[in-house]
């Protein structure tokens, strides 16, 4: 069954995120995706606040960057969200917009080498293990958590883009994220090149669940808010790129994305959405029912 969320996107005030996660609890929504934007919203905080104020929405943060990280406060504070909140959270992480990273001193020369450092370190400290690693990046002596997460806990998904990353993804995370510059084609060839990863990493053929953003838009003025967003991102060239429409329009936008091998994907609103709580609402209520 195709999993299906929506973000509450940065761009509006952190106050405005209780009405919005609590809705999507009471609507029946699966998933409230949040992003760590500089400089916008932190993602532990506001993950944390919207688990509390909710019951049983799954809250997804996608993505927190690694360069502004130390892996063992990111480990620390992972494992916090999931047990207090058990099945209830989803981490990712990926490499940060580099221009942002450059603003606050910390551009990495090799942010792909970052990353899967900050990955393999992330998923043994968050499976138990104690750790020692003298990486290019990644340093730890002898460390272990005190309260890592019990039983099962999704692992940890990396936001991915072009062949490298999402080779890495295969290689080192439990899951990937694309955004929403990702059309049907893009899945299917996202899914090949982390496919390519796992056999290099000999991973096998087990699961590594594929979250997908999809730029939607809906309303009387959906195509005009559709084509400026899309412009404003520069992503013109890309065909086939978000929806924009009534809930049967959304649905079969979804249903292509899953075709092509999404196992979650996560509608997106345009920047300027009118209505953050009527659009979850939409979501869940309306798209949902149409969702297999």
């Amino acid at each position: 069954m195709t999993t299906l969320g929506a973000v509450f996107r940065p761009q509006l005030a952190p106050e405005r995120l209780r009405s919005v996660a609590r809705l999507a609890d009471e609507a029946g929504l699966e998933e409230l995706w949040l992003w760590e934007d500089c400089f916008r919203e932190g993602g532990i905080s506001t993950a944390a606040a919207a688990l509390a104020w909710t019951e049983r929405v799954r809250v997804g943060v996608g993505l927190l960057p690694v360069p502004l990280r130390n892996v063992a406060i990111t480990a620390m504070e992972i494992a916090s969200l999931h047990r207090m909140f058990p099945g209830r959270a989803i981490l990712g992480v990926g490499h940060g917009v580099q221009d942002w990273m450059g603003q606050v001193g910390a551009r990495a020369e090799s942010p792909v080498t970052l990353l899967r450092e900050h990955l393999l370190a992330l998923r043994a400290l968050l499976g138990g293990e104690r750790v020692t690693v003298d990486g290019r990046y990644v340093k730890l002596d002898d460390v272990a958590l005190d309260w890592p997460p019990e039983g099962p806990h999704g692992g940890v998904l990396a936001g991915a883009t072009g062949p490298r990353s999402l080779r890495l993804s295969g290689e080192a995370a439990d899951g990937t994220v694309l955004t929403a510059s990702t059309n049907a084609e893009g899945v299917h060839r996202a899914r090949q090149l982390v496919a390519e990863g796992r056999a290099a990493a000999g991973r096998g053929d087990g699961p590594h669940p594929v979250v997908v953003y999809l730029l939607t838009a809906t309303g009387p003025d959906a195509a005009a808010r559709l084509r400026a967003e899309i412009a404003d991102e520069g992503l013109e060239a890309v065909p086939d790129l978000g929806v924009a429409g009534d809930a049967g329009a959304v649905a079969k936008a979804v249903g292509r994305l899953v075709e092509a091998g999404a196992d979650s994907v996560v509608l997106q609103p345009t920047a300027d959405e009118p209505d953050p709580e009527g659009f979850v609402r939409f979501a869940a209520e309306e798209v949902r029912p149409l969702v297999p």
